[in-house]
Protein backbone atom coordinates (compact mmCIF):
# COMPACT_ATOMS: atom_id res chain seq x y z
CA UNK A 1 0.00 0.00 0.00
CA UNK A 2 0.93 3.77 -0.69
CA UNK A 3 3.40 5.19 1.57
CA UNK A 4 6.95 6.94 1.77
CA UNK A 5 9.56 4.45 1.14
CA UNK A 6 11.62 4.82 4.13
CA UNK A 7 11.64 4.29 7.76
CA UNK A 8 9.46 7.41 8.70
CA UNK A 9 6.27 7.77 6.67
CA UNK A 10 6.92 12.06 6.65
CA UNK A 11 5.51 14.18 3.73
CA UNK A 12 7.75 16.80 2.00
CA UNK A 13 5.80 20.05 2.41
CA UNK A 14 7.15 23.19 0.55
CA UNK A 15 5.94 26.45 1.51
CA UNK A 16 6.15 29.81 -0.90
CA UNK A 17 3.70 32.32 0.36
CA UNK A 18 3.60 36.64 -0.15
CA UNK A 19 1.20 38.78 1.38
CA UNK A 20 1.23 42.43 1.90
CA UNK A 21 4.55 43.14 0.71
CA UNK A 22 6.64 40.05 2.65
CA UNK A 23 7.44 36.44 1.47
CA UNK A 24 7.88 33.81 3.39
CA UNK A 25 9.53 30.71 2.11
CA UNK A 26 10.18 27.05 3.82
CA UNK A 27 10.41 23.29 2.89
CA UNK A 28 10.35 20.62 5.91
CA UNK A 29 8.59 17.22 6.89
CA UNK A 30 5.74 16.60 8.23
CA UNK A 31 3.53 13.49 10.24
CA UNK A 32 0.48 12.82 8.08
CA UNK A 33 -0.96 10.80 11.40
CA UNK A 34 -0.29 14.20 13.55
CA UNK A 35 -3.68 15.65 14.49
CA UNK A 36 -4.77 18.31 12.33
CA UNK A 37 -4.83 21.04 15.15
CA UNK A 38 -1.34 20.80 15.39
CA UNK A 39 -0.93 22.83 12.01
CA UNK A 40 -2.86 25.44 13.09
CA UNK A 41 -0.18 25.62 16.44
CA UNK A 42 3.09 25.48 13.72
CA UNK A 43 1.42 28.12 11.43
CA UNK A 44 0.82 30.30 14.92
CA UNK A 45 4.28 29.33 16.13
CA UNK A 46 6.34 30.74 12.78
CA UNK A 47 4.16 33.88 12.12
CA UNK A 48 5.24 34.61 15.78
CA UNK A 49 8.80 33.51 15.87
CA UNK A 50 9.06 35.24 12.57
CA UNK A 51 7.19 38.37 13.27
CA UNK A 52 4.44 37.80 10.01
CA UNK A 53 1.64 39.35 9.32
CA UNK A 54 -1.19 37.78 11.38
CA UNK A 55 -3.21 37.27 7.54
CA UNK A 56 0.14 34.60 7.65
CA UNK A 57 -1.65 32.37 9.58
CA UNK A 58 -4.52 31.23 7.82
CA UNK A 59 -2.37 31.14 4.52
CA UNK A 60 0.19 29.18 5.64
CA UNK A 61 -1.95 26.59 7.71
CA UNK A 62 -4.30 25.97 4.38
CA UNK A 63 -0.72 25.37 2.53
CA UNK A 64 -0.09 22.47 4.61
CA UNK A 65 -3.68 21.19 5.27
CA UNK A 66 -3.82 21.09 1.03
CA UNK A 67 -0.67 19.06 0.72
CA UNK A 68 -1.40 16.74 3.76
CA UNK A 69 -4.60 16.11 1.91
CA UNK A 70 -3.26 15.26 -1.39
CA UNK A 71 -1.06 12.90 0.14
CA UNK A 72 -3.78 10.83 2.06
CA UNK A 73 -5.58 11.10 -0.85
CA UNK A 74 -3.14 8.34 -2.03
CA UNK A 75 -3.47 5.84 1.42
CA UNK A 76 -4.79 2.59 1.20
CA UNK A 77 -3.90 2.59 -2.90
CA UNK A 78 -1.64 -0.03 -4.12
CA UNK A 79 1.30 0.79 -5.25
CA UNK A 80 3.93 -0.68 -8.58
CA UNK A 81 5.82 -3.87 -7.04
CA UNK A 82 9.09 -5.27 -8.37
CA UNK A 83 12.64 -4.03 -9.02
CA UNK A 84 12.88 -0.34 -7.75
CA UNK A 85 16.37 1.20 -8.09
CA UNK A 86 16.00 4.42 -8.77
CA UNK A 87 18.35 7.42 -9.19
CA UNK A 88 18.21 10.40 -7.33
CA UNK A 89 19.62 13.51 -8.10
CA UNK A 90 20.46 16.55 -6.47
CA UNK A 91 21.64 20.04 -7.67
CA UNK A 92 21.06 22.59 -4.65
CA UNK A 93 22.20 26.10 -3.79
CA UNK A 94 22.30 26.20 0.33
CA UNK A 95 23.71 29.75 1.46
CA UNK A 96 26.85 29.86 0.06
CA UNK A 97 26.92 26.20 -1.03
CA UNK A 98 26.19 24.60 -4.07
CA UNK A 99 26.27 20.90 -4.35
CA UNK A 100 25.15 18.43 -7.11
CA UNK A 101 25.00 14.64 -7.16
CA UNK A 102 23.60 11.41 -8.36
CA UNK A 103 23.24 8.01 -6.85
CA UNK A 104 20.76 4.93 -6.67
CA UNK A 105 18.41 4.30 -4.12
CA UNK A 106 16.08 1.31 -3.36
CA UNK A 107 12.29 1.59 -2.82
CA UNK A 108 11.89 -1.56 -1.42
CA UNK A 109 13.77 -0.59 1.39
CA UNK A 110 11.78 0.72 4.16
CA UNK A 111 14.10 1.15 6.40
CA UNK A 112 16.14 4.24 4.66
CA UNK A 113 17.17 6.87 6.62
CA UNK A 114 17.28 10.14 4.24
CA UNK A 115 18.16 12.18 6.78
CA UNK A 116 20.53 10.23 8.44
CA UNK A 117 21.88 9.93 4.45
CA UNK A 118 22.28 13.22 4.12
CA UNK A 119 24.56 13.88 7.48
CA UNK A 120 26.60 11.43 6.47
CA UNK A 121 27.09 12.79 2.64
CA UNK A 122 27.63 15.89 3.93
CA UNK A 123 30.18 14.90 6.56
CA UNK A 124 32.25 13.03 3.95
CA UNK A 125 32.14 15.63 1.49
CA UNK A 126 33.48 18.39 4.88
CA UNK A 127 30.06 20.06 4.18
CA UNK A 128 30.39 22.72 6.97
CA UNK A 129 26.86 24.92 6.58
CA UNK A 130 24.44 22.68 9.23
CA UNK A 131 21.20 23.60 7.07
CA UNK A 132 22.92 21.18 3.54
CA UNK A 133 21.90 18.25 5.12
CA UNK A 134 18.04 19.08 6.27
CA UNK A 135 17.91 20.20 2.33
CA UNK A 136 19.65 17.73 0.64
CA UNK A 137 17.58 14.88 2.97
CA UNK A 138 14.40 17.10 1.69
CA UNK A 139 15.32 16.48 -1.78
CA UNK A 140 15.46 13.24 -1.47
CA UNK A 141 11.83 12.84 0.08
CA UNK A 142 10.47 15.02 -2.47
CA UNK A 143 12.11 12.73 -5.50
CA UNK A 144 10.89 9.57 -3.56
CA UNK A 145 7.39 10.71 -3.13
CA UNK A 146 7.27 11.63 -6.90
CA UNK A 147 8.00 8.13 -7.51
CA UNK A 148 5.36 6.80 -5.13
CA UNK A 149 2.73 8.29 -7.04
CA UNK A 150 4.11 7.26 -10.21
CA UNK A 151 3.93 3.99 -8.55
CA UNK A 152 0.29 4.20 -7.71
CA UNK A 153 -0.51 5.17 -11.51
CA UNK A 154 1.36 2.29 -12.40
CA UNK A 155 -0.49 -0.45 -10.12
CA UNK A 156 -3.62 1.33 -11.24
CA UNK A 157 -2.50 0.96 -15.24
CA UNK A 158 -2.37 -2.75 -14.63
CA UNK A 159 -5.14 -3.44 -12.77
CA UNK A 160 -7.00 -1.95 -15.46
CA UNK A 161 -5.23 -3.81 -18.11
CA UNK A 162 -5.86 -7.07 -16.12
CA UNK A 163 -9.90 -6.33 -16.01
CA UNK A 164 -10.11 -4.91 -19.62
CA UNK A 165 -11.33 -1.88 -18.90
CA UNK A 166 -9.35 0.73 -20.39
CA UNK A 167 -11.91 1.56 -22.94
CA UNK A 168 -13.76 3.17 -19.17
CA UNK A 169 -11.31 5.45 -18.18
CA UNK A 170 -9.09 6.29 -21.29
CA UNK A 171 -7.78 9.83 -19.95
CA UNK A 172 -6.49 8.60 -16.97
CA UNK A 173 -5.29 5.19 -18.04
CA UNK A 174 -3.32 6.72 -21.19
CA UNK A 175 -1.64 9.16 -18.48
CA UNK A 176 -0.83 6.45 -16.53
CA UNK A 177 0.28 4.25 -18.97
CA UNK A 178 2.85 6.53 -19.99
CA UNK A 179 4.00 6.71 -16.50
CA UNK A 180 4.18 2.75 -16.16
CA UNK A 181 5.98 2.38 -19.22
CA UNK A 182 8.76 5.16 -17.96
CA UNK A 183 8.72 2.79 -15.05
CA UNK A 184 8.78 -0.43 -16.41
CA UNK A 185 11.93 0.98 -18.48
CA UNK A 186 13.64 2.37 -15.40
CA UNK A 187 12.79 -0.49 -13.39
CA UNK A 188 13.80 -3.44 -16.06
CA UNK A 189 16.82 -2.50 -17.09
CA UNK A 190 19.31 -5.66 -17.28
CA UNK A 191 22.96 -4.68 -17.57
CA UNK A 192 26.19 -5.19 -15.53
CA UNK A 193 26.57 -3.87 -12.11
CA UNK A 194 29.80 -2.06 -13.01
CA UNK A 195 29.26 1.26 -14.31
CA UNK A 196 30.48 2.75 -17.98
CA UNK A 197 33.53 4.55 -17.60
CA UNK A 198 31.52 7.08 -19.27
CA UNK A 199 28.81 7.46 -16.35
CA UNK A 200 31.27 7.61 -13.51
CA UNK A 201 31.72 11.61 -13.71
CA UNK A 202 27.94 11.58 -13.46
CA UNK A 203 28.32 9.94 -9.98
CA UNK A 204 30.35 11.71 -8.81
CA UNK A 205 29.97 14.72 -5.99
CA UNK A 206 30.83 18.16 -6.24
CA UNK A 207 30.43 20.68 -3.90
CA UNK A 208 31.45 24.76 -4.48
CA UNK A 209 31.45 27.16 -2.01
CA UNK A 210 30.20 30.35 -3.69
CA UNK A 211 31.13 34.33 -3.18
CA UNK A 212 29.11 36.89 -1.96
CA UNK A 213 28.74 38.42 -5.53
CA UNK A 214 28.10 34.95 -7.34
CA UNK A 215 25.24 34.07 -4.74
CA UNK A 216 23.70 37.51 -5.38
CA UNK A 217 23.94 37.01 -9.08
CA UNK A 218 22.11 33.59 -8.69
CA UNK A 219 19.45 35.10 -6.33
CA UNK A 220 18.68 38.19 -9.14
CA UNK A 221 18.49 35.38 -12.18
CA UNK A 222 16.06 33.32 -9.66
CA UNK A 223 14.07 36.60 -9.03
CA UNK A 224 13.49 37.69 -13.18
CA UNK A 225 12.81 33.73 -14.09
CA UNK A 226 9.57 33.92 -10.85
CA UNK A 227 9.00 37.62 -12.75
Amino acid sequence: KFRMPTAENLVPIRLDIQFEGQRYKDAFTWNPSDPDNEVVVFAKRTVKDLKLPSAFITQIAQSIQSQLSDFRAYEGQDMYTGEKIIPIKLDLRVNHTLIKDQFLWDLNNFESDPEEFARTLCKDLGVEDPEVGPAVAFAIREQLYEIAIQSVASARESRLSKKGRRGSDHGSASKASGLSMDLMKLFSFKSSVVRKRKDLDVYEPVVDLLTSEEVDALEARAERHAR
